[in-house]
């Protein structure tokens, strides 16, 4: 299919950007790296009226270390974060996660701030930001403001960027001592869209868990899904085969998954447990 027909506007600044977008209100959408909007464009999934190109802004690509944190900019491209070496040094997590992202050819020209506006639910980079408590920075005709990534992601394909704003940056504290990150999922192939994902950010004392660990799914909900109730079964815990099925069994009830053609609920349910396993037992024996 083609396309229905739209305008294109090539912002030169991000004031330009905004101030389209600002005019153009619902019928206005953001092209970044196009990954994502191309094929729902062509699938009539989305028919905007004109697409703000910010390609070419100045200041919306690059990884900053940023003191206590690390500012991507939302044009980074996934190649560039998955190859950075400040993230593989700070943000673990992310280098894991990165490798599963769609395609080379797709890494090579989606963007890092794209994913996260996006917000698929099935995707990666979602549940890392909220497993590792990331905070998203948005620019309007007001000026810049902060959001924390739990309260970022709204349902789905939605989010707390609105009419006339723009995702400029993502901040991603940097890890701290005696945290380990874990990032697992399954899909029918290396690349595909992931029947259930996990991110994991756990605290490792002395051969057990600490408190305030994250367990943050994706591809169970309408956006990413942290199991509280079951990161705290974790906290004074060391790895056993009796843990892992306390954690089974709170997951089974936590989870509330959506069922598709891939898989039905119990199945995710199952999944997950899986890969709460998969995931954890290494961070805590390792």
């Amino acid at each position: 299919m083609k396309p229905a027909p739209f305008a294109y506007v090539r912002a030169g600044t991000l004031d330009d950007a905004i101030r389209v977008l600002d005019e153009r209100g619902d019928g206005a959408r953001i092209l970044a790296g196009g990954q994502s909007l191309m094929a729902t464009l062509n699938m009539r999934l989305s028919a905007p009226e004109v697409l703000v190109d910010i390609g070419r802004v100045d200041g919306l690509a690059g990884i900053e270390d940023a003191g206590d944190h690390l500012r991507i900019g939302a044009m980074t491209r996934h190649v560039d974060v998955e190859t950075s070496g400040l993230v593989a040094e700070h943000a673990p997590l992310l280098a894991s996660a990165m490798p599963h992202i769609a395609h080379p050819a797709i890494r090579n020209r989606g963007t890092f701030g794209g994913s996260i506006a996006f917000a698929d639910p099935a995707a990666e980079l979602p549940a890392c930001a909220v497993a590792l408590g990331a905070r998203m920075t948005i620019a309007g005709k007001g000026g810049s403001r902060t959001v924390d990534a739990d309260s970022f992601f709204r349902g789905l394909y939605e989010t707390a960027v609105g009419p006339g704003e723009v995702l400029t940056a993502v901040e991603v504290p940097k890890i701290a001592p005696g945290w380990r990150s874990g990032f697992m999922e399954l899909a029918r192939r290396h690349g595909d869209y992931a029947i259930i994902g996990l991110a994991a950010h756990v605290v490792v004392e002395g051969g057990r868990f600490g408190g305030g660990g994250r367990l943050v799914f994706f591809a169970a909900g309408d956006r990413p899904v942290s199991a509280v109730r079951t990161a705290a079964l974790l906290e004074g815990e060391g790895w056993s085969d009796a843990l892992a099925g306390r954690l089974s069994d709170s997951l089974t009830e936590e989870l509330d998954p959506f069922e598709d053609l891939n898989a039905d609920a119990a199945m995710r349910r199952h999944l997950a447990g899986v890969l709460a396993r998969r995931t954890l037992a290494p961070l805590v024996s390792g």
